[in-house]
């Protein structure tokens, strides 16, 4: 029988368990594990998903829906994913309800046309966060959260505060979101809703990393974070941590090294946190049997006879030939683009930098709330430019803008509501929007290397690249739009965006890398490549827990190549971390022709 881990989080549980952290570092198989954990010991659970790009679904071998959903093989345990397209849907039926019974259809398709952007969709899904931390779901002994990556997922927490400012003392008919008693009738919720997410009685926040510098010094951000939108009932999870069993293996003892160090180094305001350690497992964490194993003492041991031979895999091509491909076109945008922790910052900058070694001029920026770029490039670069989407910049930029188009024409009154309403936060989507199409047509000329926020957040901006065209192709209606260049069409052109999809050679990152592509596709976007990150089984090991692991690996490799991805470019596990210009340009040195 499995023996549990003495894990702190499940040995005297709060109502709410709240797992956020880094893209990557293993928050669905933490809190689906917990989840069930409680389930097994009696306890009524609810997992959520408030993750739009989820891989709950692939774990537990189930549909997810927007409705708690029994879970086959768990007694006790529902499964609930916050999908953003229904939440929307049903908040705009609640405000179209609340009209008068004189309105007229104009009237009422102005009000939907108001509620279509991506604005309403977050705070759609806010709604159904919050009631989930009210007495609604009081039927639960335990609601466990498994959140999209770290950038979303503040800025998700922090919407009660920003909403309930906006609504204090505002009371106009209108706001960005429609009739303004739509948003009012929400105010008491995200009241109860943020008292919740403080009561120490109530929730508490696992950060969740993995023994790696990146993932710590994020999670580091999100404590201070966090402290400051008042959650302070902490604790730190630090998931796969290594242990090499040869010592003669130069990979694994690598592996071993750098996790060590990361530990080591580790803040002093993460060192204070009560902390848990997961060790790195031999198994896939896909299906209820290796979920329950994941958070146990005792599993079963490595077989000699389960490793696979790690050989190399020499046939790939490396980033240094998908920057020989990319240099080629001499200008354009390249979207580096996957779920939350595959590298696609480090690809991203790689990418980059290999341009610039190619003599090309490169505009570096992200879409990402976390930015990383930074402490990846960890230092600047002549003839690059690197900055990002800063939301709180491009918002004041966009009320600058409008104020200085709109004022003129207003008296002192007017302007001041326009002001506030420009201060509501569905402004901020509109803003980074612009901003984003703003780089997106600096590709004319250049190239603009973009990476992206993980995928939920990613597909958010699709949307609204997407409402944005359809908008655009409605006021030209009946007219010629050969000179309307909107940046869908910009996204959709083959000949000036190559999207890059990067993933890791595991079950869940490939899955979610082709739904992304599917995704895409249905937009009119074909990927360009696929980049697979962190291959072991390209790095060469003989380790008995790598090893065992490989098998995945090798499988996932075969899957992509069998008509998943056009094209394919490896990138091996690298026993000496990508940060900073040396390793980095080391990646995409150009080959010399002979």
């Amino acid at each position: 029988m499995l023996k549990p881990c003495a894990i702190g989080f499940l040995s005297q549980p709060t109502r709410h368990l709240f797992f956020t952290g880094k893209g990557g570092v293993g928050k669905t198989s933490l809190s689906t594990a917990a989840a069930l954990s409680l389930a097994d010991s009696g306890r009524k659970v609810l997992l959520v998903s408030t993750d739009a790009a989820s891989n709950l679904d692939e774990m537990l071998g189930i549909e997810l829906r927007n409705i708690p959903t029994p879970v086959p093989g768990a007694p006790g345990l529902w499964v609930l994913n916050i999908d953003p397209d229904t939440a929307a849907e049903s908040y705009r039926q609640r405000v179209l309800a609340q009209m008068g019974v004189g309105t007229s259809d104009a009237e009422r398709s102005t009000v939907r046309e108001q509620l279509s952007g991506a604005c309403t969709t977050e705070i759609a899904s806010f709604d159904e966060f919050a009631s989930l931390l009210s007495d609604d779901a009081g039927h639960f002994d335990h609601i466990v959260f498994d959140t999209a990556p770290t950038g979303h997922t503040l800025r998700l927490l922090s919407l009660p505060k920003a909403w309930s400012g906006f609504l204090a003392g505002n009371d106009r008919g209108a706001s960005c979101l429609g009739p303004h008693s739509g948003l009012k009738m929400q105010e008491v919720r995200f009241k109860a809703a943020l008292d919740a997410l403080s009561d120490p009685a109530r929730t508490t926040v696992i950060l969740v990393t993995r023994p790696d510098k990146g993932a710590i010094a994020e999670a580091a951000r999100t404590s201070q974070e966090l402290h400051e939108l008042g959650l302070n009932n902490q604790r730190l999870a630090i998931n796969g941590v290594f242990r090499a069993s040869e010592r003669t293996d130069a990979v694994a003892c690598a592996i071993e090294a750098l996790g060590q160090q990361a530990l080591q180094e580790m803040p002093p305001s993460l060192q204070a946190l009560p902390q848990d350690r997961v060790p790195l497992r031999a198994f896939d964490t896909v299906g209820l049997p290796a979920l329950r194993a994941l958070l146990v003492t005792e599993v079963d041991p490595v077989e000699p006879a389960r490793a696979l031979a790690a050989d190399r895999i020499e046939h790939f091509p490396g980033l240094d030939a998908l920057a020989d491909e990319l240099a080629a076109a001499g200008h354009g945008l390249i979207m580096v683009m996957g779920k939350g922790g595959v590298g696609k910052t480090t690809v991203a900058a790689a990418l980059a930098l290999g341009l610039i070694q190619r003599g090309k001029t490169v505009h570096l920026s992200t879409t990402d709330p976390a930015a990383h770029l930074a402490g990846t490039l960890d230092g600047q670069v002549p003839g690059l430019r690197v900055d990002r989407i800063d939301p709180k910049v491009e918002t004041q930029r966009y009320i600058d803008k409008i104020m200085a188009a709109k004022s003129p024409g207003l008296d002192d009154q007017e302007q001041a509501l326009l002001l506030e309403d420009l201060r509501s936060p569905c402004t901020e989507e509109v803003a980074v929007f612009h901003a984003f199409s703003r780089i997106v047509s600096e590709g004319r000329s250049a190239f603009v290397v973009l990476d992206t926020a993980p995928t939920g957040h990613s597909l958010l901006l699709m949307d609204a690249t997407g409402a944005y065209h359809r908008q655009m192709m409605r006021e030209f209606e009946g007219q010629s739009t050969a000179r309307v260049v909107t940046p869908l069409m910009r996204l959709q052109d083959a000949a000036y965006t190559r999207i890059i999809l990067v993933t890791l050679p595991e079950v869940t990152p490939v899955s979610q890398a082709a739904a992304l592509q599917d995704d895409l596709r249905r937009a009119g976007i074909e990927p360009y490549a696929w980049v697979l990150n962190k291959s072991v089984l390209a790095a060469g090991t003989h380790d008995a827990l790598l090893a065992a692991r490989l098998a995945g690996e090798r499988r996932q490799m075969e899957r992509m190549n069998a008509g998943l991805a056009q094209r394919i470019f490896v990138l091996p596990w690298l026993t000496r971390p990508p940060i900073g210009f040396a390793e980095l340009s080391r990646l995409v040195i150009a080959k010399a022709v002979s």
